[in-house]
């Protein structure tokens, strides 16, 4: 019986629904901010570094989404942005603001 336990609770356990939620990796980006757009939102501004320097412009936001947000597809279209790079798991847009 014992021996039956671990796999019941392992079956009870694959049964549940389970969210995706987006990981975001460890990385040397200088994000800020809480999102672009709104504050929760996956994606965020991104700052002068090395990594980034050849991204900027003075004309458009630098933006990081993590790889695996599932609206990386949504975030391009209604914002315009091109993506310039992936780094660190995080897909680089610019972002024009005019």
């Amino acid at each position: 019986m014992k021996q039956i336990l671990p796999l019941i609770a392992l079956g009870l356990l694959t049964a549940c629904d389970t969210k995706t939620t987006t990981t975001q990796t460890t990385t040397t980006l200088p994000l800020f901010g809480d999102g672009y757009r709104a504050d929760g939102d996956q994606c965020r501004r991104v700052g002068e570094s090395a990594a980034t320097v050849e991204y900027l412009d003075h004309t458009a936001d630098l933006v990081a989404c993590p790889e695996d947000y599932e609206g990386l597809g949504v975030f391009q279209v209604d914002t315009g942005g091109v993506e310039v790079a992936r780094i660190d798991g995080w897909v680089l847009f610019s972002v024009s603001r005019e």
